[in-house]
C-alpha cells in the first residue's frame, strides 16, 4: 500500500469507533501532536484509549473533505461529528513502512469574522 492507501484505511477503520482497530494503522513509536493544545499522544495504546474516552453523545463519523498525498506524506481535511457536535481536523500524516508514525493535527474553529472586513468578502456555509 502507498502512504495514502493507509491514511484512507486508518480513517475507514476510525469510521468503526473501534479506535483499538484504528491504532493497528500506527507504528509502535507513533506520536501525535496538538499544537494548540500543546500536548502530545505517544503511542497506539494512549492514541485508542484517549479516543475511547472521548466524551461523546453517540457514534463518532468522519467525513473525508479532501486528501493532498505526496510520497510519504499525506494531509487530510475531516469533519468529524456526533450527534450534537461538528468539528474539522486538518491532520498531517507521515507514513512509513505501511504504517503512520506521526500526525500534526489542528483543530480549527469556527469564529466570527471581524465586522472591519465586511466589505470585502462574502459569508459562507463552509
Amino acid at each position: 500500500m502507498d502512504a495514502k492507501q493507509v491514511v484512507m484505511a486508518y480513517w475507514q477503520a476510525m469510521q468503526t469507533n473501534d479506535f483499538y482497530r484504528a491504532s493497528e494503522w500506527l507504528s509502535e513509536d507513533f506520536y501525535l501532536d496538538w499544537p494548540q493544545s500543546a500536548e502530545r499522544i505517544v503511542g497506539r495504546h494512549n492514541f485508542a484509549l484517549i479516543n475511547t474516552a472521548y466524551p461523546s453523545s453517540g457514534k463518532w463519523h468522519f467525513q473525508i473533505n479532501s486528501v493532498l498525498a505526496e510520497n510519504e506524506s499525506v494531509v487530510t481535511d475531516v469533519t468529524v461529528s456526533d450527534e450534537n457536535q461538528t468539528a474539522r481536523a486538518i491532520t498531517f500524516h507521515c507514513v512509513e513502512n505501511g504504517l503512520i508514525y506521526k500526525q500534526l493535527e489542528y483543530w480549527p474553529d469556527d469564529y466570527q469574522a471581524p465586522q472591519w472586513r465586511a466589505q470585502w468578502v462574502q459569508q459562507q456555509n463552509l
